[in-house]
Protein backbone atom coordinates (compact mmCIF):
# COMPACT_ATOMS: atom_id res chain seq x y z
CA UNK A 1 0.00 0.00 0.00
CA UNK A 2 1.30 3.45 -0.91
CA UNK A 3 1.90 5.76 2.02
CA UNK A 4 0.15 9.09 2.06
CA UNK A 5 2.41 11.91 0.97
CA UNK A 6 1.97 13.64 4.34
CA UNK A 7 3.32 10.71 6.37
CA UNK A 8 6.67 11.49 7.95
CA UNK A 9 9.36 8.81 7.73
CA UNK A 10 10.75 7.33 10.89
CA UNK A 11 14.33 8.53 11.35
CA UNK A 12 16.67 6.19 13.22
CA UNK A 13 20.26 7.16 14.00
CA UNK A 14 22.67 4.25 14.36
CA UNK A 15 25.16 5.53 16.91
CA UNK A 16 28.20 4.45 18.86
CA UNK A 17 31.18 6.71 19.55
CA UNK A 18 33.50 3.70 19.39
CA UNK A 19 34.61 2.38 16.01
CA UNK A 20 34.61 -1.28 15.00
CA UNK A 21 31.40 -2.24 16.80
CA UNK A 22 29.35 -3.17 13.74
CA UNK A 23 27.63 0.18 13.34
CA UNK A 24 27.85 0.40 9.55
CA UNK A 25 27.22 -3.33 9.14
CA UNK A 26 24.06 -2.90 11.20
CA UNK A 27 22.92 0.13 9.23
CA UNK A 28 23.41 -1.51 5.83
CA UNK A 29 21.97 -4.92 6.66
CA UNK A 30 19.07 -3.68 8.75
CA UNK A 31 18.14 -1.31 5.92
CA UNK A 32 18.37 -4.18 3.42
CA UNK A 33 16.16 -6.39 5.58
CA UNK A 34 13.56 -3.61 5.89
CA UNK A 35 13.67 -3.01 2.13
CA UNK A 36 13.09 -6.72 1.57
CA UNK A 37 9.69 -6.46 3.28
CA UNK A 38 8.65 -3.58 1.01
CA UNK A 39 9.67 -0.68 3.23
CA UNK A 40 11.13 2.28 1.36
CA UNK A 41 14.42 3.03 3.07
CA UNK A 42 17.02 5.78 2.77
CA UNK A 43 20.48 5.45 4.31
CA UNK A 44 22.33 8.67 5.04
CA UNK A 45 26.04 7.91 5.18
CA UNK A 46 27.09 10.47 7.80
CA UNK A 47 30.52 9.01 8.48
CA UNK A 48 33.45 10.62 6.61
CA UNK A 49 34.93 7.15 6.12
CA UNK A 50 32.04 6.44 3.75
CA UNK A 51 31.89 2.76 4.62
CA UNK A 52 28.14 2.44 4.17
CA UNK A 53 28.51 3.83 0.64
CA UNK A 54 31.31 1.36 -0.13
CA UNK A 55 29.32 -1.51 1.35
CA UNK A 56 26.47 -0.75 -1.03
CA UNK A 57 28.72 -0.62 -4.08
CA UNK A 58 28.83 3.17 -4.53
CA UNK A 59 32.34 3.86 -5.88
CA UNK A 60 34.20 7.05 -5.01
CA UNK A 61 33.79 8.50 -8.51
CA UNK A 62 30.01 8.18 -8.22
CA UNK A 63 29.80 10.23 -5.02
CA UNK A 64 29.37 13.63 -6.67
CA UNK A 65 26.66 14.96 -4.34
CA UNK A 66 27.00 13.71 -0.78
CA UNK A 67 25.92 14.24 2.80
CA UNK A 68 28.54 17.01 2.96
CA UNK A 69 26.62 19.13 0.45
CA UNK A 70 23.35 18.14 2.14
CA UNK A 71 24.28 19.28 5.64
CA UNK A 72 25.84 22.53 4.40
CA UNK A 73 22.69 23.38 2.46
CA UNK A 74 24.38 23.14 -0.94
CA UNK A 75 22.13 20.29 -2.16
CA UNK A 76 18.67 18.95 -1.39
CA UNK A 77 17.76 15.39 -0.42
CA UNK A 78 16.32 14.89 -3.88
CA UNK A 79 19.60 15.86 -5.54
CA UNK A 80 21.79 13.82 -3.19
CA UNK A 81 20.07 10.43 -3.16
CA UNK A 82 21.31 7.53 -5.24
CA UNK A 83 19.69 4.22 -6.02
CA UNK A 84 21.45 1.06 -4.88
CA UNK A 85 21.35 -2.46 -6.26
CA UNK A 86 18.85 -3.30 -3.51
CA UNK A 87 15.22 -2.58 -4.51
CA UNK A 88 13.52 -0.01 -2.22
CA UNK A 89 16.88 1.10 -0.80
CA UNK A 90 18.51 4.47 -1.61
CA UNK A 91 21.56 6.14 -0.11
CA UNK A 92 23.04 9.59 0.31
CA UNK A 93 26.75 8.74 0.13
CA UNK A 94 29.69 10.25 2.02
CA UNK A 95 33.30 11.10 1.30
CA UNK A 96 36.19 12.33 3.43
CA UNK A 97 35.01 15.88 2.66
CA UNK A 98 32.38 15.38 5.35
CA UNK A 99 35.10 15.59 8.01
CA UNK A 100 35.43 19.29 7.21
CA UNK A 101 31.72 19.93 7.74
CA UNK A 102 32.06 19.99 11.52
CA UNK A 103 34.49 22.90 11.32
CA UNK A 104 32.42 24.73 8.71
CA UNK A 105 29.23 24.37 10.76
CA UNK A 106 30.70 25.83 13.94
CA UNK A 107 29.91 29.42 12.98
CA UNK A 108 26.54 28.65 11.38
CA UNK A 109 23.22 29.58 12.95
CA UNK A 110 21.25 26.61 14.33
CA UNK A 111 24.24 24.42 13.55
CA UNK A 112 22.78 21.43 15.45
CA UNK A 113 19.67 21.48 13.24
CA UNK A 114 21.30 21.44 9.78
CA UNK A 115 20.44 17.81 9.03
CA UNK A 116 16.96 18.02 10.52
CA UNK A 117 16.14 20.98 8.30
CA UNK A 118 17.54 19.22 5.23
CA UNK A 119 15.35 16.19 5.93
CA UNK A 120 12.17 18.25 6.15
CA UNK A 121 12.02 17.56 2.41
CA UNK A 122 10.98 13.96 1.74
CA UNK A 123 10.56 13.69 -2.02
CA UNK A 124 10.51 9.92 -2.24
CA UNK A 125 8.15 9.25 0.66
CA UNK A 126 10.39 6.93 2.67
CA UNK A 127 9.17 4.69 5.47
CA UNK A 128 12.54 4.74 7.23
CA UNK A 129 15.65 6.89 7.15
CA UNK A 130 18.70 5.30 8.78
CA UNK A 131 21.64 7.55 9.60
CA UNK A 132 25.05 5.88 9.87
CA UNK A 133 26.87 8.14 12.31
CA UNK A 134 30.63 8.70 12.67
CA UNK A 135 32.45 6.98 15.58
CA UNK A 136 32.52 10.13 17.71
CA UNK A 137 30.14 12.40 19.60
CA UNK A 138 30.95 15.57 17.64
CA UNK A 139 28.71 17.99 15.77
CA UNK A 140 27.85 15.49 13.01
CA UNK A 141 26.51 12.99 15.52
CA UNK A 142 24.65 15.74 17.39
CA UNK A 143 23.00 16.69 14.09
CA UNK A 144 21.99 13.06 13.59
CA UNK A 145 20.52 12.87 17.11
CA UNK A 146 18.58 16.11 16.63
CA UNK A 147 17.18 14.83 13.33
CA UNK A 148 16.22 11.41 14.71
CA UNK A 149 13.06 10.02 16.23
CA UNK A 150 15.05 7.31 17.95
CA UNK A 151 18.53 5.89 18.43
CA UNK A 152 19.72 2.37 17.70
CA UNK A 153 22.94 1.46 19.50
CA UNK A 154 25.14 -1.41 18.31
CA UNK A 155 27.14 -2.68 21.29
CA UNK A 156 30.15 -4.92 20.92
CA UNK A 157 30.33 -7.62 23.57
CA UNK A 158 33.48 -6.46 25.33
CA UNK A 159 34.28 -4.85 28.68
CA UNK A 160 35.14 -1.31 27.53
CA UNK A 161 31.90 -1.12 25.54
CA UNK A 162 29.88 -0.74 28.75
CA UNK A 163 31.80 2.35 29.83
CA UNK A 164 31.28 3.92 26.41
CA UNK A 165 27.59 3.04 26.48
CA UNK A 166 26.97 5.00 29.68
CA UNK A 167 28.63 8.06 28.12
CA UNK A 168 26.54 7.71 24.97
CA UNK A 169 23.31 7.40 26.96
CA UNK A 170 24.17 10.62 28.82
CA UNK A 171 24.69 12.37 25.48
CA UNK A 172 21.32 11.13 24.24
CA UNK A 173 19.69 12.42 27.44
CA UNK A 174 21.35 15.83 27.02
CA UNK A 175 20.15 16.11 23.41
CA UNK A 176 16.66 15.06 24.49
CA UNK A 177 16.61 17.68 27.25
CA UNK A 178 17.96 20.55 25.19
CA UNK A 179 17.52 19.96 21.45
CA UNK A 180 15.09 17.14 20.65
CA UNK A 181 12.50 16.36 23.30
CA UNK A 182 11.03 13.50 21.23
CA UNK A 183 14.30 11.54 21.04
CA UNK A 184 14.29 8.04 22.53
CA UNK A 185 16.48 4.94 22.55
CA UNK A 186 14.81 2.47 20.22
CA UNK A 187 17.08 -0.33 21.29
CA UNK A 188 20.55 -1.74 21.92
CA UNK A 189 21.75 -4.56 19.68
CA UNK A 190 24.56 -6.83 20.86
CA UNK A 191 27.10 -7.34 18.07
CA UNK A 192 30.11 -9.63 17.51
CA UNK A 193 28.38 -12.08 19.80
CA UNK A 194 30.30 -15.28 20.53
CA UNK A 195 28.44 -17.89 22.58
CA UNK A 196 31.69 -19.79 23.20
CA UNK A 197 33.08 -16.83 25.13
CA UNK A 198 31.88 -16.68 28.75
CA UNK A 199 32.70 -12.98 28.89
CA UNK A 200 30.17 -12.38 26.12
CA UNK A 201 27.50 -13.95 28.30
CA UNK A 202 28.55 -11.78 31.24
CA UNK A 203 28.33 -8.58 29.15
CA UNK A 204 24.93 -9.64 27.84
CA UNK A 205 23.62 -10.29 31.35
CA UNK A 206 24.90 -6.94 32.62
CA UNK A 207 23.42 -4.98 29.71
CA UNK A 208 20.05 -6.75 29.90
CA UNK A 209 19.88 -6.30 33.67
CA UNK A 210 20.51 -2.56 33.41
CA UNK A 211 18.61 -1.67 30.22
CA UNK A 212 15.91 -4.35 30.32
CA UNK A 213 13.57 -4.35 27.35
CA UNK A 214 15.64 -1.72 25.53
CA UNK A 215 18.03 -4.55 24.55
CA UNK A 216 16.84 -6.42 21.47
CA UNK A 217 16.40 -10.16 21.82
CA UNK A 218 18.20 -10.59 18.49
CA UNK A 219 21.99 -10.71 18.73
CA UNK A 220 24.47 -10.44 15.87
CA UNK A 221 27.13 -13.18 15.88
CA UNK A 222 30.71 -12.94 14.72
CA UNK A 223 30.58 -14.13 11.13
CA UNK A 224 33.22 -14.37 8.39
CA UNK A 225 30.73 -14.02 5.53
CA UNK A 226 29.54 -10.69 6.93
CA UNK A 227 33.14 -9.45 7.06
CA UNK A 228 33.65 -10.40 3.41
CA UNK A 229 30.49 -8.77 2.05
CA UNK A 230 31.59 -5.06 2.07
CA UNK A 231 34.64 -5.82 -0.11
CA UNK A 232 32.18 -7.05 -2.75
CA UNK A 233 30.06 -3.90 -2.44
CA UNK A 234 27.09 -5.88 -1.19
CA UNK A 235 25.12 -6.16 2.06
CA UNK A 236 25.62 -9.53 3.75
CA UNK A 237 21.96 -10.31 3.08
CA UNK A 238 22.67 -10.14 -0.65
CA UNK A 239 26.16 -11.66 -0.51
CA UNK A 240 25.05 -14.69 1.51
CA UNK A 241 21.46 -14.65 2.74
CA UNK A 242 21.88 -17.99 4.52
CA UNK A 243 24.86 -17.10 6.69
CA UNK A 244 24.32 -16.72 10.44
CA UNK A 245 24.83 -12.96 10.34
CA UNK A 246 22.23 -12.40 7.62
CA UNK A 247 19.68 -14.49 9.48
CA UNK A 248 20.37 -12.46 12.63
CA UNK A 249 19.72 -9.16 10.84
CA UNK A 250 16.47 -10.51 9.39
CA UNK A 251 15.38 -11.35 12.95
CA UNK A 252 16.47 -7.89 14.14
CA UNK A 253 14.41 -6.19 11.41
CA UNK A 254 11.39 -8.27 12.39
CA UNK A 255 11.85 -7.32 16.04
CA UNK A 256 12.28 -3.64 15.16
CA UNK A 257 9.06 -3.62 13.12
CA UNK A 258 7.23 -5.35 15.97
CA UNK A 259 8.37 -2.59 18.34
CA UNK A 260 7.31 0.01 15.79
CA UNK A 261 3.80 -1.48 15.58
CA UNK A 262 3.53 -1.53 19.37
CA UNK A 263 4.63 2.10 19.56
CA UNK A 264 2.11 3.07 16.89
CA UNK A 265 -0.69 1.44 18.88
CA UNK A 266 0.41 3.26 22.03
CA UNK A 267 0.32 6.61 20.22
CA UNK A 268 -3.11 5.87 18.78
CA UNK A 269 -4.45 4.96 22.24
CA UNK A 270 -2.95 8.07 23.88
Amino acid sequence: MEKSQSTKPRVLSVVNQKGGVGKTTTTVNLATALAAVDKKVLIIDFDPQGNASTGLGISQNKREITSYELVLGEASVGKAIQKTAVPNLHIIPATIDLSGAEIEMVTMAKREFRLKEALSENPYNYDYILIDCPPSLGLLTINALVAADAVLIPLQCEFYALEGLSHLVKTVELVKANLNRDLSIHGIVLTMYDRRNKFTEQIENDVREYFGEKVYNSVIPRNIRMSEAPSHGKPALIYDMNCAGSKAYIKLASELLKRERALSKELEAA
